[in-house]
Formats: C-alpha cells, structure tokens, sequence
C-alpha cells in the first residue's frame, strides 16, 4: 500500500531522486527519463477520458492503472540480489488483454487506404498524442534494455508497442469508427 502524507521531501532538490529500492539517481537518467515517460502517457490518457465513455472508457481506465503497475516496473530495476519484496512486473496477461482489446475494437473499422493524419474528434486528436507519447516511452525503455547494466523486461516494451497499437485503433474508433478519421494525400500542399 502506498501512503504519501507528505508531498514534498527535498530530497530532490539536487537534482537527484530515488529508485524503489532507495538508490538515488539523475533526474536526467534515462531510467528516470523512461518512467517519467510512461508517467507523462497515463497523463495523457487522463485527457483522453474527459471525452471517453462506455467500453472504451473503461478500457483506457485499466491501461491507466496498468501504466502505473509499468511505472513501477520501471522503477524497480532487477539486480542480482533480488529485493525483500516481490516487486510489481507488467506480466504477459495484461499484453495479451490489451491485444484482445485491439482485435476487438478493430473488427468494426474499414481497412486503411491511407496514413491518418492525428486529429478528427477531440477524443481522437488525444489519443494520437497519447499514441506518440507512449512511442516515445518505448523508443526510451528500448534504449534503456541496451544500455550496460540496465535491466528491463521484454514484456514491459511489449506492453508499450501493443499500447501504442491500441491506442491508434483507439483514435479511429472515437473518430466515428474511422469514417472521421483524417487521411493524408501524399504530396497535396506542394503546390
């Protein structure tokens, strides 16, 4: 259980903050700069869900709380002594339910004949940003796995590619099921 009475430390103040096992770091670490990442999607998606209802409101609310599990993941790197604790990992169910919710909300849409260009309804122009954000966030944990000495779970950027995956589909259905879905015409400002 998590209990904050207190909101500010200062122990950040040097620009520095601490890992769950208590090892302090860079804010400017890319461990730091992935969760941080993760952190800022959710946030993202808080926006989406102003403009959300139904099934898919109730989707972007377990990913919201499946990000936080992500965040915490993140922040919990493995070492070679495991902790006391069983620390919180993104596990293979939570992928494979964001999957079933991908096939789900895609059987209705029209196949694509062109990119989308972000935008359309205010639900769908937020899901795109979401859906950038969280690329982000993946390209950081990627580059965060291949750094020496860094640990991150496979499913953990599994999680993250199928996300973005979903939150596209996502963006087309709240685009009236793709028939608002905004398509780029290759090369039409060149005038």
């Amino acid at each position: 259980m998590v209990v904050l009475n207190r909101i500010y430390t200062r122990t950040g103040d040097a620009g520095t903050t601490a890992l769950a096992s208590g090892e302090r770091r860079s804010k400017a670490d890319l461990r730091i700069e992935t969760y941080g990442t993760v952190d800022e999607t959710n946030a993202c998606l808080g926006l989406v869900r102003l403009h959300t209802t139904g099934d898919l409101d109730a989707m972007l609310g377990r990913i919201q709380n499946d990000l936080f599990d992500l965040g915490a993941d993140l922040a919990t790197p493995e070492t070679e002594t495991p902790p006391a604790y069983e620390p919180l990992r993104i596990v293979a169910r939570q992928v494979e339910r964001v999957e079933r919710e991908i096939d789900a909300l895609n059987a209705g849409l029209a196949p694509l004949r062109s990119f989308v260009l972000p935008g359309g309804a205010p639900a769908a122009a937020a899901l795109h940003l979401a859906r950038t954000v969280c690329r982000r966030a993946e390209r950081l944990a990627v580059a965060l796995a291949a750094t020496p000495g860094e640990r991150v779970s496979p499913v953990a950027i599994q999680y993250l590619n199928r996300l973005s995956d979903f939150l596209f589909v996502a963006a087309r259905i709240a685009n009236d099921g793709g028939a608002a879905d905004v398509l780029w015409v290759p090369g039409q400002t060149r005038g």
